[in-house]
C-alpha cells in the first residue's frame, strides 16, 4: 500500500497558490518602495532647494521646481567660496573632515578585528570577562568622558592635534566595533581554524587569510557606521580639537546657520555638501550592510 506525498514540494501549484504569492510578495514590493520614497523625499527637497535660487525658494516649495526646471549652481560656488564665513571656509572644512573621519575609521576596524579575533578565537585567561567589561562600555555616555578626557588631553598636548582627536574616535568606537566583529568571527566554520592550524599556520596567518577576507560584510558595515558616526561629529571637534583653522563641516554648517539664518538655499547647499560622502559611502557598501549584520545574530 502507498500513501500520497502531501508535502507542499509536490502539490501541483494551482492557480489560487500561484495568485496568494504574486500578490503577498507584491505587497511587501509595494510596501518597501513606499517606505523607500518616503526616505529619499526629504533628501530630493534639500537637493532641490539647493539649485534655486533665493527668490523662488522664498516664494514657493521645492517640488514647484520639478516643472520648470530653473535651477542654478550659484549656491554651491557661495557656500564654498564665501568669504563672510568665519576662518578657515566651508570648503577648508570639508577637507578637514576627511583628515579626521579616513583615520577615525580605519584605526578603529584596524585594532577592533584584531581584539575580536582574539576573542572568539584564542584562549587566555579572562577572556569572558574582558569581553563583558568591552560590552558594558558602551553604555557609559560619551558626556560624562569629556572632562576627564580633556584634562589628559591637555596634560599630554594633544589638544589641537588631527591625531589627538583620531585617538578620541578611535577609543570612543571601540566596544562597539569589538562586540560586532566578536558575534562574527565567532560564527566562522570551527573547521577552518582547526585545518590552518594543523598546516602550521599562525595565528597572524590565519587573521589574514582566512578571517580577513570571509569577514569583508561585517568589516564594510562597520566601516559605514564609524565613518558616518565620525563625519556627523560635532562636539568631540569642538572640544578636543579647539582649532578653527582645523574644525569639520559639522562646524561650517553651524557656521552657515549663524551667517546665512534665513538663507534656505545657501543652508540647503550646505547641508547637501554635507550629506552627499556619507550616502555615497552608503550606497557603495550597502550590499554588505545586511549580511554584516545579520551574521553571528543566530547561532546553528
Amino acid at each position: 500500500m502507498t500513501t500520497q506525498d502531501t508535502s507542499p514540494e509536490t502539490q501541483p501549484k494551482t492557480l489560487g497558490g500561484q495568485l496568494v504569492k504574486v500578490v503577498s510578495t507584491g505587497g511587501v514590493h509595494v510596501i518597501l518602495i513606499g517606505v523607500a520614497l518616503l526616505w529619499l523625499i526629504p533628501s530630493l527637497g534639500l537637493f532641490v532647494t539647493s539649485l534655486r535660487t533665493r527668490a523662488a525658494s522664498s516664494q514657493s516649495g521645492w517640488w514647484t521646481a520639478l516643472t520648470d526646471f530653473d535651477f542654478t549652481l550659484d549656491n554651491y560656488d557661495t557656500v564654498l567660496n564665501s568669504a563672510d564665513l568665519p576662518p578657515p571656509g566651508f570648503a577648508d572644512n570639508f577637507i578637514n573632515t576627511f583628515i579626521i573621519t579616513i583615520p577615525s575609521t580605519i584605526l578603529p576596524i584596524a585594532v577592533a578585528a584584531f581584539a575580536a579575533y582574539a576573542f572568539a578565537w584564542m584562549n587566555f585567561r579572562g577572556r569572558d570577562w574582558i569581553f563583558l567589561g568591552v560590552v558594558a562600555m558602551l553604555v557609559i555616555p560619551l558626556q560624562v568622558t569629556w572632562v576627564p578626557v580633556l584634562k589628559i588631553f591637555n596634560q599630554l598636548n594633544l589638544t589641537g592635534q588631527f591625531w589627538g582627536l583620531w585617538l578620541a574616535h578611535t577609543a570612543y568606537g571601540l566596544p562597539f566595533a569589538i562586540f560586532l566583529l566578536r558575534n562574527f568571527f565567532a560564527d566562522l566554520p570551527k573547521d577552518l581554524f582547526e585545518s590552518a592550524r594543523i598546516d602550521g599556520a599562525s595565528e597572524i596567518k590565519v587573521f589574514f587569510r582566512i578571517v580577513v577576507p570571509l569577514s569583508i560584510p561585517a568589516l564594510a558595515s562597520l566601516a559605514i557606521f564609524q565613518f558616518v558616526w565620525v563625519w556627523n561629529d560635532l562636539m568631540n571637534a569642538l572640544i578636543f580639537l579647539q582649532d578653527v583653522e582645523k574644525f569639520p563641516l559639522t562646524v561650517g554648517i553651524n557656521n552657515l546657520l549663524g551667517q546665512y539664518g534665513n538663507e534656505w538655499h545657501l543652508l540647503a547647499a550646505g547641508a547637501f555638501i554635507s550629506m552627499i560622502v556619507p550616502l555615497i559611502v552608503f550606497f557603495a557598501l550597502q550590499r554588505y550592510f545586511v549580511r554584516g549584520l545579520t551574521a553571528g545574530a543566530v547561532k546553528g
